[in-house]
């Protein structure tokens, strides 16, 4: 496929999208960040068992929005920071006996629109070696919290870890390893999981019309210029049941979501020379703002049933950061779908930030950690000691 769908009504912006999808390219070339060349695909095998590991990510410059379902392709580019305060671990057998897909999550059997979205991966990895054995799949989340929270980026992590894995047990590790390969697949499941298999702060290339195969994700610091950086999170539960795919469908009809796909290729090219820089303070104002940017495209998208995303503690904690940066703690809140806040801050200022929030008398938890990294294969052994 050489183009990826362009939805009713916003044909005009194909143009400016893709004006700023190259002056990005261009960016990336100037600050010397390297973007690997499509993989050569080695020859597969039908059989085959590999487990791999994957981060959940929060978002900096957000999205919401599908210009293509099928390929899962979004209307802007996006980035965001891996976030190893939980983990998701999946291990994948491919078996030409087994007579159909199944797949267990976090203990339970996976079915319907949850199973269509891991069969999706697997056929896509299982089309390009041409092979039709089935599979079974084992995931769990590993969590450092007792609230799993909504908003924690999970299902970027087990996209990511179950593309690694899929392709790590048909390919082979070489293959597995090739993040601009896997980034496109893990997309497959949610479309975020494309930054959660590059790892660190990732950049996912995207736009209306975009060839699916150069919609991929990136790391941005290579050189590891945010390893001073600590991510605090605070899970939160949804008291609404909100659903992210529901926010997909709505935000496009936001009468903000074209001014959001406007002005992101500036801010994206913004938080490329920072990230080079090591400015992490920028990378935070530009999560905190998108945050409010995010939930206004989504309570926005519907007359009838608006998306409200965030909970009452929401309020407090942002007005916290507001609070701790006037006595001279830089720290920023990041929110994506649900209400789980992120805050980004120096390692060192991490205890302070986290006694803050403790003080509130919200009974919150929190969680330090420092960046992660990229998706990646791990023994089965391993995975089987932690799925067990």
């Amino acid at each position: 496929m050489n183009e990826s769908l362009i939805p009713k009504g916003f044909a005009d912006l194909v143009g400016p999208m893709r004006t700023a999808h190259e002056r990005i390219l261009a960016d990336l070339r100037h600050h010397r960040i390297e973007l690997p060349p499509p993989p050569h695909l080695p020859p597969a095998r039908a059989q085959g068992i590999a487990a791999a590991r994957a981060y959940p990510m929060q978002g900096v410059l957000k999205y919401h929005g599908l210009s293509d379902w099928t390929q899962r392709i979004a209307f802007l580019p996006s980035i965001s920071l891996n976030n190893a305060a939980a983990h998701t671990t999946t291990l994948v057998e491919f078996d030409p006996a087994l007579s159909a897909d199944s797949a267990i999550i976090g203990g339970k059997p996976a079915q319907g629109r949850e199973l269509e979205r891991v069969v999706t991966v697997l056929d896509a990895v299982r089309e390009l070696a041409g092979v039709t054995s089935h599979a079974r799949v084992v995931s769990r989340n590993v969590l450092r919290t007792r609230v799993a929270g909504k908003g924690l980026g999970t299902s970027a992590s087990a996209a990511a870890a179950l593309a690694c894995a899929a392709v790590g047990a048909l390919f082979g590790p070489e293959l597995a390893g090739h993040t601009r390969f896997i980034s496109t697949l893990a997309r497959r499941l949610a479309g975020s999981g494309c930054r959660s298999a590059a790892g660190g702060l990732a950049l996912w290339l995207s736009y209306p019309g975009i060839p699916p195969s150069e919609s991929f994700a990136v790391r941005l610091d290579q050189d590891h210029e945010l390893e001073d950086v600590a991510l605090i999170t605070v899970p939160i539960d949804s008291r609404v049941g909100l659903k992210t795919e529901q926010a997909h469908h709505d935000a496009p009809n936001s009468v903000f979501f074209r001014a959001w796909m406007r002005s992101r290729g500036e801010e994206v090219r913004e938080c490329i020379a920072a990230a080079r820089r090591g400015d992490w303070q920028t990378i935070g104002q530009l999560a905190e703002l998108d945050s409010m940017r995010l939930h206004g495209v989504t309570m926005s998208g519907s007359r009838e049933q608006k998306i409200i995303g965030w909970e009452p503690e929401n309020i407090t904690l942002f007005r916290l950061c507001n609070d701790l940066r006037a006595r001279g703690v830089p720290v920023y809140a990041s929110t994506d779908t649900g209400p789980t806040v992120v805050f980004i801050t120096r390692r060192d200022l991490a205890p302070s930030v986290t006694a803050a929030i403790h003080d509130l008398g919200l009974g919150l938890e929190t969680v330090q950690a420092p960046i992660g990294g990229p998706a990646h294969l791990i023994s089965v052994e391993e995975a089987l000691s932690e799925l067990s």
